[in-house]
């Protein structure tokens, strides 16, 4: 392959990659790191033999994300509060044509379930992956692994017991999803506690994630009453007055975006079941919000 070349079919793959490495870490910035360190290895290696480039980067990138996340386990970070992943913007696009595989990649990208993903072992969480929101084959994640195939099936069966078991129920149509959003945005702003309260489901719950650095609830609240008086209490005490909304794509479903100046002050995503809100989000850790800063969202 000539330079240019081998720089094309990075390119092309790289969504495919950093979606990988994103889904395995649960941090953009790491993720970026990983596909960025796969760049260097693909174009320095001898790429004679290599018939898939696909297959072959995605074992790297996937071999790699594995690395960063034991490292991450093994120093035990202590984390202030609940913690949820950075929010990713997605936008598949005119990428995936399939309704079925949209869903799918925006299931396997959501909040909900990248938060059962941290308690997985690094080598389950890359199966879980790669199998359920890539579609591979357990042979060929057998080879990516260096892992024998039995081994494969019963890693990607142990998983997906894991995440059924504990994800919480929610649907991703995005239309539902936006409509009930923007309703509990007029009655969070308006101070409407009936209002904001018939769209709660009654064992809702609101995580928040600061890491200690702004202000969040250090615990997760649970029940309509203790959700819904919080918000009206945040609305209230003009939270989000003087800042500016914005809705975008975040995780496969939609989010609010709110703009203090030109800096991210906060996230909103909900998810949704049977009509009602099920889970609120709340995502104020500046460090993790940064990323959003370059986008104009005007």
């Amino acid at each position: 392959m000539t330079i240019d070349t081998v720089t094309d079919v990075f390119l092309e793959h790289r969504p495919v990659l950093l979606g990988v490495a994103y889904r395995m870490l649960g941090r953009v910035a790491d993720a970026e790191d990983v596909v960025q360190e796969a760049w260097l290895r693909w174009s320095g290696a001898d790429r004679s033999d290599v018939r898939e480039p696909r297959a072959y980067l995605v074992r790297i990138t996937t071999r790699l994300a594995i690395d960063r996340l034991r490292q991450v386990k093994a120093r035990g970070e202590t984390y202030v509060g609940p913690w949820l992943p950075e929010p990713y913007v997605t936008d598949f696009g005119d990428t995936v044509d399939d309704t079925a595989e949209r869903a799918v990649l925006a299931d396997s990208v959501s909040l909900a379930v990248l938060v059962v993903l941290e308690s997985l072992s690094p080598l389950e969480r890359a199966v879980f992956v790669l199998r359920e929101a890539f579609g591979y084959p357990h042979g060929e994640i057998a080879v990516m692994l260096d892992r024998g195939e039995a081994a494969v099936r019963q890693l990607a069966g142990r998983a997906r017991r894991h995440v059924d078991e504990r994800r919480p129920r929610y649907e991703v149509d995005p239309a539902q999803r936006r409509d009930l959003t923007e309703r509990f945005l007029a009655a969070a702003a308006e101070g409407d506690l009936e209002g904001l309260m018939s769209l709660l489901a009654p064992d809702v719950r609101l995580v928040g994630d600061s890491g200690g650095k702004s202000k969040a609830p250090r615990r997760v609240l649970e029940s309509a009453d203790k959700v819904g008086r919080f918000l009206i209490g945040v609305a209230e005490k003009g939270g989000i007055q003087d800042m500016s909304l914005h809705f975008l794509e975040l995780n496969g479903g939609p989010a609010i975006l709110i703009l203090s100046g030109d800096k991210p002050d906060s996230v909103f995503q909900l998810d949704v079941h049977d009509g009602r809100i099920q889970s609120v989000y709340v995502m104020r850790n500046p460090d993790k919000l940064r990323h959003l800063e370059a986008d104009d969202w005007g």
